[in-house]
């Protein structure tokens, strides 16, 4: 094995968590090498992402990861000179019944725990926000200034050329094969072209994490769930947050859109019950039912014209959290799966502290953080707001 395929870190996938992690970690003084199996960075779930980035979450993990990547994003211009079309629209959970009420209000408290600004309005305080909502039956909903969008595809190549700069290497169209080990750590890796070593392995595969941890003994609780999403033609500027509507109907458990910066509407549904595997075809029955329902919230869309539809992978845990930290079965296999199809808001925090966790130098609030997303904790119960 010659001297430039010995490594300090070797990232599997170069996605929504694998190229910032890649950038941290070559700033950091680390020799880093990416392996990604398609032709450039963010062309596998990333490019699919419709790019919001909100810290309004369930549980204190997720606040505090993304209220981190919301100072990265909302500043990322000023500090690389890039931009990534960043709009701090913020987000509104509306509620039309009692039941998403109760559940907003009850998080609220959680959420002003870590100091999160989002604050519940009543209908008639939440139309002055957000005009265009139907007024029939709204009880009110939640508003997050802070919260935001961004352009995924944008970001991540902004990451991949601040890495490059930085020294790390990118190796496209070399998906890995096979993993050697010696005892409790992996010793190499092999590719279609070379065999390369690292003391640390970083798997940031995607919906392909679990095959990648197959190659070590590693089982992983990630399978891939596909989301259906689509954009409009770009119409004037009317509508200011994300909206999104956590009643459940047939079909779906919610559904959220919002106005990107161009003028086009983008939206998306979680679908119920989930659609397993990788199928990326886009179906007949999304459009006539996300439309139906945004119409009913916002009755002035009925008239803007779709452009096209697409369907992209979230890499799924049995409870919604992700999964992050070292493996117990491979010493030097250290994880950053299961994002749940968060991973473009989460990305930049998590390339952070797993920045931190490969030097040993972690901050205080971090142990906690990565309580939650232990790759050995039980995965029972489920996160409310996925």
């Amino acid at each position: 094995m010659s001297q430039n395929t010995n490594y300090d870190v070797i990232i599997i996938g170069a996605g929504s968590l694998g190229t910032p992690a890649a950038y941290y970690l070559s700033s950091a003084g680390y020799k880093v090498l990416v392996l990604e199996s398609v032709p450039s960075v963010g062309q596998a779930s990333n490019k699919r992402a419709i790019g919001g980035i909100r810290a309004t979450h369930s549980d204190p993990a997720k606040i505090r990861l993304c209220l981190r990547s919301i100072e990265i994003f909302s500043t990322f211009q000023q500090t690389y000179g890039k931009d990534i079309e960043w709009d701090a629209c913020g987000y509104s959970f509306v509620a039309y019944t009692p039941r998403e009420e109760k559940i907003l209000k009850d998080l609220l408290a959680i959420q002003k725990t870590f100091g999160l600004v989002n604050d519940w309005y009543a209908g008639e305080n939440l139309l002055e926000i957000i005009p265009d909502l139907n007024p029939d039956n709204l009880l009110g909903g939640t508003f997050s200034p802070h919260d935001g969008s961004a352009s995924p595809l944008l970001s991540n190549h902004a990451y991949y050329t601040l890495a490059v700069e930085q020294g790390a290497v990118f190796k496209f169209l070399e998906p890995v094969l096979s993993m050697s080990l010696e005892k409790d750590r992996i010793v190499s890796v092999t590719t279609r072209y070379d065999t390369y070593s690292a003391g640390v392995v970083l798997n940031t595969a995607g919906a392909s994490a679990a095959e990648i941890g197959a190659m070590v003994g590693v089982p992983l609780q990630v399978r891939a769930d596909s989301h259906e999403a689509a954009i409009t033609e770009p119409v004037d500027r009317f509508l200011g947050p994300m909206i999104v509507d956590i009643r459940p109907a047939p079909g779906s458990t919610n559904y959220y859109f919002y106005q990107h910066v161009t003028g086009k509407i983008i939206f998306c549904i979680t679908p119920s019950p989930n659609i397993w595997g990788e199928d990326v075809n886009e179906t007949s029955s999304f459009l006539p039912m996300v439309a139906q329902r945004m119409i009913q919230i916002m009755p002035r869309l009925k008239n803007i014209r779709v452009r096209r539809t697409w369907r992209g992978l979230y890499p799924m845990t049995p409870d919604g959290f992700p999964i992050v930290g070292w493996s117990s079965e491979v010493s030097n296999l250290l994880l950053g799966v299961g994002l749940c199809g968060q991973g473009f808001m989460l990305g930049p925090a998590l390339g952070e502290l797993l920045t931190r966790m490969v030097g040993g130098n972690l901050l205080a609030e971090d142990a906690e953080t990565l309580s939650y997303m232990s790759p050995q904790r039980e995965f029972q119960g489920q996160e409310i707001l996925k």
